[in-house]
């Protein structure tokens, strides 16, 4: 088994470089279904020291293969990425994950143990994706509740025979905004017929900067793009399960709508609550409290998105 781990990175130089790091560091048992790996990281025409530093350290990067393109977005990146893969299977990473050292040994573990018991290779290992905003030491970042992740596929940490990304027409270069061509391709791999298995022991801890006030404008912006290409979701894939995930039904309409008093509490009247916290060094309570407002501007996204299509 050939792993080809895929990176698609843009702007992320410092964390990506720790991520690269973790992932020359791995430990394979002597006699593990991994043969070998490459790190295939694509450069989304990014404009700060990337790919310099990329050449720079190619030498203590030997697993490192290097493709650029034009600001495409993740959805065409990861596609350029898989096109170029010399492995038989895909690990989909992004470039602010790091990964502990026995993490691609538990991905070929999972890979086999499912092959076994299924007979088949009609599935694809899921690891855990742990977040945390400690730079310095992300791997020491405990599970949390909120780390839980209902998805059926998502590129933060998945493996996956290259044969049936390919079968499925890769990833969707019409997402173009924020959000869902990860689990638009999830819909299609599930019509194949494929099965997803839990792997725990590949563990991810995803790292971003602790929540500060002045990130609200873009968090709101990304939920109305998120509107914006669920509705594309839904209009590839019309099904009850598609309206859930993309919360356009009057369920998630009444509870944001509730839970917000209809657009009340949000970004201005809520900033002095939200600054406290911060300022009491509790950034991820005040993050969970702003997801009240930012998940009602997502569902406003989607029901004027979904109108807009319609006219």
């Amino acid at each position: 088994m050939f792993f080809s781990v895929v990176i698609p990175t843009y702007n992320r130089l410092p964390i990506l470089a720790k991520c690269l790091k973790a992932l020359e560091n791995q430990t394979l048992t002597d006699s593990s279904v991994v043969s070998n790996y490459e790190i295939v990281v694509v450069d989304d025409g990014s404009d700060d020291d990337t790919l310099p530093w990329l050449e720079t350290h190619k030498t203590e990067l030997p697993h490192v293969r290097v493709f650029q393109q034009a600001h495409k977005g993740p959805a065409a990146a990861r596609n350029l990425g898989v096109e170029e893969a010399l492995g038989d299977t895909i690990i989909f990473i992004d470039s602010d994950l790091v990964v502990t050292e026995n993490f691609l040994q538990a991905h070929g573990d999972g890979l086999l143990e499912g092959k076994n018991k299924i007979g088949s290779d009609h599935f694809f290992t899921y690891g855990a994706v742990i977040n945390t905003c400690n730079f310095e030491h992300p791997t020491s970042e405990p599970y949390k509740i909120t780390d839980f992740s209902a998805a059926f596929f998502a590129t933060g940490n998945v493996a996956i025979p290259k044969h049936w990304l390919e079968k499925a027409d890769l990833f969707d270069t019409s997402f173009q905004l924020y959000g869902w061509e990860d689990l638009e391709l999830g819909v299609r791999l599930k019509n194949l017929g494929l099965q997803l298995r839990k792997c725990p022991a590949a563990v991810g801890y995803h790292w971003h900067p602790a929540f500060s006030f002045k990130e609200v404008p873009s968090l709101i912006d990304k939920e109305i793009q998120r509107g914006r290409m669920g509705v594309l979701f839904y209009q590839k894939h019309p099904t009850w399960e598609v309206r859930m995930m993309i919360q356009m039904t009057w369920l998630h309409r009444l509870l944001w709508g509730i839970l917000s008093l209809n657009g009340l509490l949000n970004e201005k009247t809520m900033a002095p609550l939200l600054q406290w916290l911060i300022d009491l060094g509790k950034p991820q309570l005040a993050l969970e409290l702003a997801r009240v407002f930012l998940n009602w501007y997502n569902v406003k996204g989607v029901y004027e998105a979904y109108t807009e299509s319609k006219n």
